[in-house]
């Protein structure tokens, strides 16, 4: 079988060459881009064709989630009525390696005569969008790792980097925390951590409580029917007072004094480690759980009655990491 792993490595190493070439090329026009996006009212259009455009696709997505109000046109339905997507308060990202994408040079007068700015993202200046752009972002390369020389490959490569090195810049500008990426990411594991508080997960409804007077045969039947493999033991002011756990039951019937007949107060954890506020966000329930080894956590008000009880499985099948 044909060995391609010194090919493979040729590839990775000329990307990773043309990549570092281009931080020394990175000049203003990269400040005056960050300025212009970050003070437009609208959008930033960003648009492109063949692998010009897919990358473009991927820069606007990026765009969208880290905070730039962004989306992607390509340049043949703008010419088939797209265009009134662009309004006056909008800037434009275009990007063309040649620089004379055909497509796409043909929509930059009409984006001309609305005034709206463009930045253009070409091998060169003086090719026809480089001539277009209010701002001009170099992606050249000195060659394609293609070895043809042929094939968008190191020059997709680049363009994919100083679109995320733009979209960087602009989270540095607005001042973009973890907090607002999660907004935009609420299915996430960070907008879980985040977001969702134990109020969220708990169980509130038949919960397996019984009164601190109950027998143990009793509050047998109740855990197992509540199946959670705990009952909550309160008093007869509705506070919680103990939690009774398979683990306690177990280690009951090992001893001597055991009998079913007992109260089921005489072998329940007393004093149990509540949680005092649904409010608090699931990852730091999942973290005090972990810290004291509990399967099941009872949530309380200030004076300790029961709100709700959390399982750690109810943590963890919601993806709280």
């Amino acid at each position: 079988m044909q060995d391609f792993k010194e090919t493979a490595k040729e590839v990775l190493r000329l990307e990773a060459k043309e990549l570092l070439d281009a931080v020394n090329k990175i000049d203003d026009e990269m400040n005056r881009a960050v300025e212009l996006i970050a003070g437009i009212k609208g959008k930033l259009i960003i648009t492109g064709v063949g692998k010009s455009g897919l990358i473009g696709a991927k820069i606007a997505a990026t765009m969208a989630s880290t905070g730039t109000s962004s989306f992607f046109i390509h340049p043949t339905e703008a010419l088939h009525g797209d265009l009134g997507m662009i309004g006056k308060d909008d800037a434009v990202l275009a990007i063309s390696y040649s620089g004379e994408s055909e497509e796409l040079i043909k929509i930059l007068p009409h984006v001309k005569r609305f005034n709206i700015p463009l930045i253009a993202m070409a091998r060169d200046k003086n090719s026809s969008l480089g001539r277009y752009g209010d701002i001009f972002l170099s992606i050249n390369v000195s060659k394609e790792a293609c070895p043809l020389d042929a094939a968008p490959t190191t020059s997709t490569t680049l363009t994919l980097a100083m679109g995320d090195a733009l979209s960087v810049c602009l989270m540095k500008k607005k001042n973009f925390k973890k907090e607002d990426f999660a907004s935009f990411h609420p299915g996430g594991s960070l907008g879980k951590r985040l977001f969702v508080k134990v109020r969220d997960l708990m169980h509130t409804q038949d919960l397996p409580i019984v009164n601190e007077k109950t027998k143990l045969k009793e509050a047998v039947v109740v855990m197992s029917e509540g199946m959670l493999g705990n009952v909550l033991i309160k008093d007869d002011e509705n506070k919680l007072v103990a939690i009774l756990s398979d683990g306690d039951l177990r280690r009951a019937v090992m001893r001597d004094d055991f009998s079913m007949d007992s109260y089921a107060l005489d072998y329940a954890t007393k004093n149990p480690k509540v949680l005092e506020s649904s409010e608090m966000l699931a990852s730091d329930a999942l973290a005090f759980v972990e810290k004291y080894k509990i399967q099941l956590i009872a949530i309380t008000d200030k004076s300790n009655k029961i709100d709700g009880v959390l399982h750690i499985h109810d943590l963890i099948e919601a993806g709280i990491k």
